[in-house]
């Protein structure tokens, strides 16, 4: 086993003037640790430069308070990823109506070991000409749009950019890596886009949700901002879907995929087109083009893709063959619209005497369903970009073990921007480098990063390791709580997945029990009865799928993936946000 080093090559040190950094949220980003190149060519440097960018757009905050020797929005400590708290929480103080208490909900959720915000101990975060600013934000653009054709635009630049991507073949090593390179400014553009985006969505789901709490009913905001339709991480889900349903539907297919994923796609190859397969693959070849940028921790620039990797879409369709008609993801959004039409009637209707109180309600409900799904069409133009720089270090990484220069494609990851120019010009000058860093960066996995940073990072000799085991929930009647995410009730067997990529023991009917879900997870949801999920929020990529999908669903329950036994029988309240262990395996 690879030993972990007491400092990874992306780490910072944390911010003096905004000290508190969280895991939450930022597993979704980042579930793993963060690679040389990922850190230095993208999210530490563009996207830490596109989230000031937003902050200071938003009227957040000046330019000038940022600290400029060290990232201050985000942060890396022992090489995995974080979110700054402290500034999320001035955008609390600042922005009219909200307080941090609110905003820690809604980005974060509840976790253990949170430090209480102490207005007494930070004066300046209360700033009424950035209360102003945001407040014209709040009016002249979150509550007064009923449309996002700048997303779209961005989305058909990104179009544009694949569609002229050249032959690698035809590009020398440097030219690969000035591609990679030319994409920089773009991120930090569309990064900005992602978080305003994401601002304005917790805006609008935080005045449904204060409505609702206000007329005694807070469960009803799920079903609000639920069957939204045309969000982005849960389309993959439908064409998925339907090569599920080819496959069911064949006896060819389905011996198959009877027989295991791996080696899986050369059956398929070989099988016979009146068997499904010839037809199957031209669609497995369509996903691929469409949705080929998407998979397990996609930010990451080393991670496989469905479009690197097609056994990762083939795991997906093994699971949801086997789920029953009834399950159809378009049946559910159908429902899921309707029940979010009715209770919309139903809130209109008490409201119907109090104009303010009304208004205010169908501008928060569409400001949700507009900024929630626009929250997840932003975040596929980014990973769309992050694809457009994987693929052309990936052909470097290739050609450079062709020259046994590297061991293996992943280790092109292992250096630095500033350092690929030399990469370049003398690559077997870097082969011992690149062989330790990726050592040292898989010892990294073994480890545990704390949920909260207050200013010191723990060395790393001090971290929890994964392999640790928590026995407090594994006893009949133990209740766990977490935040609701879907309403609805569902029990089943729980299944304790770690990895998207290896779905293997979910069955239809399962209860899927997950550290933290990002896209290339939802295809799980389907086949799934209910979700629970370690970490999460309000507007996580959990709670805005699940909703969409009608799966009950509770996120924020800690440490569930470790006291959950895998087997057990569970229930789950997706409207209580409670998970209950009802039979030990």
């Amino acid at each position: 086993m690879a030993e972990a080093t007491e400092r990874w090559v992306t780490d910072n040190e944390p911010s003096v003037r905004y000290p508190i950094y969280t895991r939450a949220n930022a597993g979704e980003v980042y579930p793993d640790p963060v690679t040389p190149l990922s850190g230095s060519l993208a999210m530490l440097t563009a996207g830490e430069a596109g989230w000031k960018d937003a902050y200071v757009r938003l009227g957040t905050l000046d330019r000038d308070e940022f600290e400029v020797d060290r990232p201050n929005t985000i942060g890396c400590f022992g090489g995995y990823f974080y979110l700054n708290m402290s500034l999320t929480r001035i955008y609390g103080v600042r922005f009219p109506g909200l307080t941090p208490e609110i905003v820690d909900l809604q980005y974060f959720g509840e976790m253990p070991g949170i430090p209480p915000y102490e207005a007494e101990a930070r004066p300046t975060d209360e700033s009424p000409r950035h209360t102003a600013r945001l407040q014209e934000w709040l009016t002249g653009y979150i509550f007064a749009r009923d449309d996002l054709p700048e997303l779209r635009d961005d989305q058909r630049q990104l179009t544009r950019i694949v569609a002229a991507r050249p032959d690698f073949a035809e590009l020398t090593d440097q030219e690969l890596v000035d591609r990679a390179r030319s994409f920089s400014p773009l991120y930090r553009r569309l990064f900005c886009r992602h978080i305003a985006t994401s601002a304005a969505a917790g805006v609008g789901t935080g005045t449904v949700a204060g409505v609702c709490q206000a007329i005694g009913d807070p469960g009803l905001t799920m079903t609000l901002v639920s069957g939204i339709g045309d969000v982005d991480s849960a389309a993959p889900s439908l064409a998925l879907w339907d090569m599920g349903r080819r496959v069911a539907a064949s006896p060819v297919l389905s011996a198959a995929f009877d027989q295991g994923v791996p080696g899986l796609l050369q059956r398929l190859q070989a099988s016979e087109a009146g068997g499904g397969g010839a037809a199957l693959l031209e669609e497995l070849a369509s996903f691929s083009s469409r949705y080929g940028s998407r998979g397990p921790n996609e930010w990451e620039l080393r991670s496989h893709t469905w479009g690197t990797k097609p056994e990762l879409v083939l795991a997906a369709i093994d699971r949801m063959r086997l789920a029953p008609e009834s399950q159809a993801p378009a049946t559910n959004l159908v429902q899921r619209g309707e029940d979010a039409t009715d209770a919309a009637a139903k809130v209109s209707a008490m409201l119907d005497g109090d104009p303010a109180a009304l208004g205010q309600f169908q501008a928060g409900v569409r400001a949700a369903r507009l900024f929630l799904a626009g929250r997840e069409r932003t975040k596929t133009s980014c990973i769309l970009l992050v694809h457009e720089m994987r693929l052309p270090l990936r052909e470097l990484g290739r050609r450079l073990v062709e020259a046994g220069h590297l061991a293996e494609v992943e280790q092109i990851f292992m250096f630095t921007d500033d350092e690929l120019d030399d990469v370049v010009e003398r690559p077997a000058d870097f082969t011992d480098l690149a062989a330790t860093r990726e050592q040292e960066y898989l010892g990294l996995f073994e480890l545990e990063p704390p949920f909260i940073i207050d200013g010191t990072v723990p060395p790393l000799s001090t971290w929890a390791r994964r392999d640790r085991t928590d026995t407090a929930a594994n006893t009949v009647g133990q209740v766990l709580t977490g935040i609701s995410g879907c309403a609805g009730t569902a029990t089943g067997r729980a299944r304790v997945i770690l990895d998207p990529s290896d779905p293997g023991a979910l069955e239809p009917g399962d209860i899927l029990v997950a550290p933290v879900t990002d896209p290339s997870w939802t295809p799980l949801f389907v086949p799934a009865a209910a979700v629970v999920v370690d970490v999460g929020a309000q507007i996580t990529h959990a709670v805005i799928v699940s909703r969409e999908l009608g799966i009950p669903c509770v996120v924020s329950v800690t440490g569930a993936t470790r006291s959950i036994p895998d087997g057990a029988t569970i229930t789950v309240d997706g409207s209580a946000g409670t998970v209950t262990i009802d039979a030990l395996p």
